[in-house]
Formats: structure tokens, sequence, C-alpha cells
């Protein structure tokens, strides 16, 4: 029923008794709903099953209570529904009409019922919608999803890429990656892997310019910046004593795509703090180093976010057990002790780089 459509039932039942308040007639708006609720659905079970005692043992209710139910309905509607005898009960012509306008109603609302169950007890099927940011879900997220796709082919997937702040409710997200630090206490994160930020460069960029040792030394380098979605530029972050410390440094070039950072970075432009997962298989190649490793911060994480744990549809669940297994295959962390030395670095250069590293 419309909110017009209540209303106007509303303003007729004010009319038919003045003497009312208008508060109670809401009340009686809202007892007449919860009585012909429960009076539609025993009317339908005495009229599919031709028996009160039949329709209680389907319902689960004992004959009396459906007797009263379809009373309270028939006096709600001025009309007698069924005819009874003691040896059969039969519909009127008034209740044949009646069950012809309701039964698809019914029959809709026990079909959605059992769609809602399916959702969550059977097979996974339906759709996903998955939020991500850009370059996570470029690199990471996007290629996993065949492998999930081929396992669970009832599930239709819609990946938003996107580096600004998500709302669950309004962007209509079932599941999120985020990077970073969670702090947002009204969803549920589960840590993929951890997010090292580390500083690299070319073995090409540290034979000329050398490694810096010290968080200060980055002000004489040729540091590349990302400016995020939201306008900032990116803050590099060190662990200092113990402490967070952020660094804006000096910038030679800004981008706001973090591809076109690597790319500067692996052609020798100059040094930028980026992510495990953008580097890990460009540190085991021995295409970059990493420099100031003993002052990444180690409090960052990739997470998988949503909203609840209760009543999860098995859709989510099995996307969240899923890509769990899958990104952790990965390998993507970034452990010192795996990154490579090149051996054509020379000279001070070399000995700053294993300073950094060991």
């Amino acid at each position: 029923m419309t909110r017009e459509a209540a209303t106007s039932v509303t303003r007729q039942m004010t009319i038919d008794n003045p003497e009312r308040p208008h508060c109670e007639s809401s009340d009686a708006l809202a007892a007449s709903f919860s009585a012909s609720y429960a009076g539609v659905v025993a009317f339908i079970a005495v009229a599919t099953e031709g028996s009160f005692a039949r329709a209680g043992d389907r319902l689960g209710i004992n004959r009396s209570a459906v007797s009263r139910s379809v009373q309270k309905l028939e006096a709600q509607l001025g009309t007698r529904l069924f005819l009874r005898t003691t040896r059969s009960t039969s519909l009127t012509r008034e209740g044949e009409l009646f069950y012809q306008n309701c039964h698809p109603g019914v029959e809709r609302i026990v079909q959605a019922l059992e769609d809602m169950r399916d959702l969550r007890e059977g097979p996974p099927r339906g759709q996903l919608r998955i939020s991500a940011t850009v370059g996570f879900g470029h690199r990471i997220v996007a290629p996993l999803l065949n492998g999930f796709r081929a396992r669970y082919p009832e599930i239709a997937i819609e990946l938003l890429l996107d580096d600004r702040t998500l709302d669950f409710s309004a962007d209509r997200v079932d599941v999120a990656f985020r990077d970073g630090r969670m702090e947002d206490s009204q969803v549920i994160a589960k840590q993929l892997i951890p997010m090292p930020m580390l500083v690299c460069a070319s073995p090409a960029y540290l034979r000329e310019h050398g490694s810096p040792r010290h968080v200060e030394d980055l002000a004489g380098h040729a540091c590349i910046n990302f400016r995020m979605a939201s306008g900032r530029i990116f803050e590099w972050e060190f662990k200092v004593g113990g402490r967070i410390q952020k660094f804006l440094p000096s910038s030679t070039c800004t981008f706001n795509d973090e591809e076109l950072v690597l790319q500067a970075v692996l052609d020798g432009q100059g040094v930028a703090q980026m992510a495990g997962y953008q580097i890990s298989e460009h540190l085991r190649a021995r295409r970059l180093v990493a420099c100031l490793a003993q002052y990444a911060p180690d409090d960052r994480g990739h997470y998988l976010c949503y909203l609840s744990r209760q009543q999860l549809p098995v859709r989510i669940r099995v996307f969240i057990d899923h890509m769990t297994t899958a990104v952790r295959a990965l390998d993507l962390e970034c452990a010192t002790g795996l990154i490579p030395i090149p051996s054509a670095i020379r000279g001070e250069a070399m000995k700053a780089s294993v300073a950094d590293i060991v």
C-alpha cells in the first residue's frame, strides 16, 4: 500500500469515527494491517487445503487460531468468505473473488522468501557489487576475478575502481578492498596482507646518485609524487624511533596515476614511495632496489571490508573466502630479506644500499 493510499484510509476512518482523535485512527489502522495479514494467510491456507484443521497443520497453529484469524478478516471486510458445515468448507462467491485477488500476491511473497533463503543457503548466485582502489583493483583484484567467475558462474560481478572514500550504503557496495589503516568502526575489516610502503629507485638511478641512508637525505634526490583522488599529494610515511613521521618531498614529477609513478621510477627518473604489491615483482627481478627499508611503516594493510558478519548472503561469503586465499597466494609481501642487491651497484651507492637493507 502506498503512503497516499494509507493516508486516504486513515482519513476515511476519521470521517467514519469523527469523535476519535487522529492518533487513535492511526493505531487502529496499524492494528488492522496486522490482523489482515494474519487473516489473509489463514484464509489462503483454508482455501487451498479445504479445511480449517488441515490449514492449521500447514501453518503450524491450531484450528481455533485459524478460525479466529479468518473471522477477524471477515469482520474487517464486512462479508463472509466461507460456507461452513459440519462436513465441508467452501468459498462463498465473495470468497472466490477475494482468493483470486489475494493468491498471486501471497505467491509472490512466498517466492520472495524462498529466493532470500536460496541466496543465503543455496548455490551461490546473484549480483555482487565490489569496490577497490584503482591501483590495487587493476593489478590484483581484477585478474583474480576470472578464477572466481569460473568457480561461481551464477554470480554476476560489478567491479568499481575508485580511490575516493567509500559509502557502503550510498554506493550499494557488498564488498570493498581498502588500503592503509582502518579507522571506520562501522565496517568489518579483514586484513588480506600487510601493506609495506617502500622507497624505491632503479639500479641506474642509484649508480648515478647514490642511495639515501636517512629520511633527511631525500631532500637531495629527485622525488616523484602521487596526487590522490582528493587532490592532495600523498605524504610519504616513515617509522622513526617507533613513531610515524610524515614527509612531503619537493618533487620533480607528480602524477595522479600510480602506474605512471612506477614507470617513472623504472625509467630512472627518481625515487618514490610505493606500496609493496606494486613493486614486489620488480624487486625480485632486480629492476628496482628498496631504500630506507628500515624506516618502512609496519601498520598498514590491504583489507577486505563488508558491513556485517551476520546473515551474509552465500555469494558474499564465498567471495570473501576465495579472494582471501587467492590474494595471499600471490606472495606480495616484500620482506626485506628478499630485496635483491644488483651487483652492478658499486662504490658508495653499493655501501648505502647494503646499509639500508641490513
